[in-house]
């Protein structure tokens, strides 16, 4: 069985301890079947990788090959309470950026009969989180760890998330609002600290490496990968294939503060920027793409992406060899998490 399969069988008990929930509050039947159908809609769905680390970093940390059952179960939990926050989070990301389809089916709020319940069943989501964590680390040493955790995180990817919806509205095209500085800020903030850095740090509380040494060791690593993961996916949304990346790229179309564009803005000259000013986030416009990306190649921005990427991997290949492991914590793991991200094509 795979660590995905072996996974995704937890699952079905998450579900069942969170209707219960609503069975001993008496909720109605009808009330319980929505929100089963909203939790396997919503959740499930993905890559799983973020959920899976959580495994994969306790293992590391605690050098076993294997685990027992109620280890399995116990990270394997925390692992579900990530990709709940992710759930949660793309429902209303959803609807905030109008969007049709989410992993191959419609998102959630186009589902027949939802539309703006989704806003109540993101919050759903979220709450769920919690109600696991009481239910199953209550008597834990690090339970109120693991619950600040998470609020803290959820609060540092709203932040990125405002950011992004105040700096690039699809409906109001200003590129003078862009600058490097902001999107690192945004995708630090909207992707690394949640899908890098929390992963790793539920697993290090559960394997008793709390150190706020040890903590900070590996997020001073792990943001910045997580920004370097974005910056990937800025650059496939242009220069990678449908086939490559699953979709067609519309970050240009949708106004989107890229690291492309950002780069593109430092060193263009006056003619060039007019053309991004009258081109860049023109919706529905397949021209006005196409001529941003001939731009785009013109300033040889993948020579200059290739570049990027080549200096933050041997930034954090040299950061990591620097780890002290004297408390327990692992380079290893971060070694992990950079060798599944360097040079991805999808």
């Amino acid at each position: 069985m795979s660590k995905r399969e072996n996974f995704l069988k937890q699952f079905p008990t998450i579900v069942e301890d969170l209707t219960e929930a609503l069975r001993a509050y008496n909720m109605p039947q009808e009330a319980i079947e929505w929100f089963t159908r909203s939790l396997n809609h919503n959740t499930p769905g993905g890559k799983l990788n973020r959920g899976l680390s959580v495994v994969d970093t306790y293992q590391i940390l605690t050098g076993k090959s294997s685990l027992s059952d109620e280890e399995y179960q116990k990270v394997a939990l925390l692992g579900w309470c990530i990709e709940l926050l992710q759930a949660y989070f793309l429902v209303a990301d959803d609807m905030m950026d109008h969007s049709i389809t989410r992993r191959g089916q419609p998102c959630w709020y186009k589902v027949e009969g939802v539309q703006d319940v989704a806003i109540n069943d993101a919050f759903m989501l979220e709450a769920a989180i919690y109600y696991l964590l009481k239910k199953y680390f209550r008597s834990e040493t690090y339970y109120v760890d693991l619950l600040e955790l998470f609020h803290e995180v959820t609060f540092q990817t709203e932040l990125g998330q405002l950011l992004d919806l105040i700096t690039a509205p699809e409906d109001d095209v200003d590129l003078s609002r862009f600058s490097m500085a902001k999107h690192s800020f945004i995708v630090r903030f909207k992707t690394a600290y949640y899908s890098f850095y929390l992963p790793v740090a539920l697993a290090m509380y559960v394997a008793g490496v709390t150190d706020p040494r040890d903590l900070k060791q590996a997020q001073d690593v792990l943001i910045p990968l997580g920004e370097y993961f974005q910056i990937q996916d800025d650059y496939l949304d242009c220069f990678g294939t449908p086939e490559q990346i699953g979709k067609i790229g519309t970050d240009i179309q949708d106004n989107k503060c890229s690291w492309l564009i950002n780069k593109a803005l430092e060193i263009v000259t006056p003619e060039q920027r007019a053309l991004l000013d009258a081109n860049y986030g023109q919706k529905d416009d397949p021209e006005a793409e196409a001529k941003v990306k001939t731009l785009f190649h013109e300033l040889n921005l993948e020579k200059l992406y290739r570049e990027y990427e080549q200096n933050i991997a041997t930034q954090l290949k040299e950061d990591i060899t620097k780890i002290d492991e004297s408390r327990g914590f692992k380079g290893q793991v971060l070694t992990e998490f950079l060798n599944k991200v360097y040079k991805r094509d999808k």
